[in-house]
Order: structure tokens, then sequence, then C-alpha cells
């Protein structure tokens, strides 16, 4: 099973994904944690995350670039967060994947998928505030735009969380 979680900033879309990964009986739960920790700042969200996953039995990977490398148990229950984060790592960060991001990350979801058990990816909605960006960031956007609509064609789920309420899109409803 394939699910794919998007919400905008806030929307409680972390904390979905994770009770979607825990309703799963497998017997490994793998977070893959894409957010490298630049700054103050992120570091808080990490600590954020890492709290709301205790006691949980996941068990922690991070991965910045290069998703198609990483090995995961066969069969494991793995929750992917986030896919915003992992798109700029493979943009801007020198050993990313920089004009190739779009084909390497989605060789890279596909990997994972075909290992796990079942994959939850947590992307954000940040194509709706009508804003006309500089052009560096018109070309994340349309990268992120690409991404989603890969996982969203090979998803057996997609769900957007609106003020923490979940809101199916495709395949079950809730």
């Amino acid at each position: 099973m394939i699910h794919i979680v998007t919400g905008g900033s806030g929307s409680g879309k972390s904390a979905f994904a994770e009770e979607q990964i825990v309703k799963f009986s497998g017997d490994r739960r793998i977070y893959i944690a894409t957010m490298y920790p630049f700054d103050v700042e992120s570091r808080r969200r990490v600590e954020r995350h890492r709290r709301m996953r205790a006691g949980k039995r996941f068990e922690t990977v991070e991965c910045y670039t290069h998703l198609e490398n990483l090995e995961i148990p066969a069969g494991a229950d793995v929750l992917l967060e986030c896919m915003s984060n992992l798109t700029a790592n493979e943009m801007y960060r020198e050993d990313g994947a920089g004009d190739q991001t779009c084909g390497a990350v989605c060789r890279g979801i596909s990997a994972l998928a075909e290992r796990a058990g079942n994959l939850v990816v947590v992307t954000n909605e940040v194509f709706s505030d009508g804003i006309v960006y500089d052009p560096e960031t018109e070309r994340y956007l349309e990268y992120l735009g690409k991404i989603n609509q890969y996982l969203a064609q090979i998803a057996d789920c997609v769900t957007e969380v609106v003020y923490g309420i979940p809101v199916c899109i495709k395949g079950m409803r809730r």
C-alpha cells in the first residue's frame, strides 16, 4: 500500500501520517527523515517530530539525498517525511541530483515502494497562495508539483489534511 498525505503547514498531516503507519501490523517501522537540520528552527522541528514518534517503535533513518540508494528491510512499514525537504535537498545540496531531481526522487520512491510492506509519504501543499515567486522558487515548485503528481498516480490512497481533518482524495474513504 502506498499512501500519500498532503496538507499545508501546521495542518496535522504529520500526526495523521504517523497514525496510518501505526495501524499496520508489521514488525518494523522505519521513519525516513529528510529535513537537514541546518539552523535552530529546523533543529526544533526535528525534535518536535521525534517527540511525536516517541513510544511508537520507529527506527529513524536520515536520508537527505539519493533515496534510491537507501536500504530498508523488506516488508517494513515506512514513513517518509517529507517530500518537500527531499526535493529541495536534491536540487540545492552539492551531493544532490540538481537538474535531475524529478527523476532521482521518483526512482527513489519506486525503489522504496518495491521493498516496503506499506509506504506513507508526507508532502506539502504549497501551490495555492497565488504569489509569483522568483525563477528559482518557481523551478522548485515545478519539480515538487511533478513529483507530487507522480506520487498521486502510483498511490493507492491520497489524503489531504485540512485543519486536522483528513479529506480523502483517492482510495479508501474514512
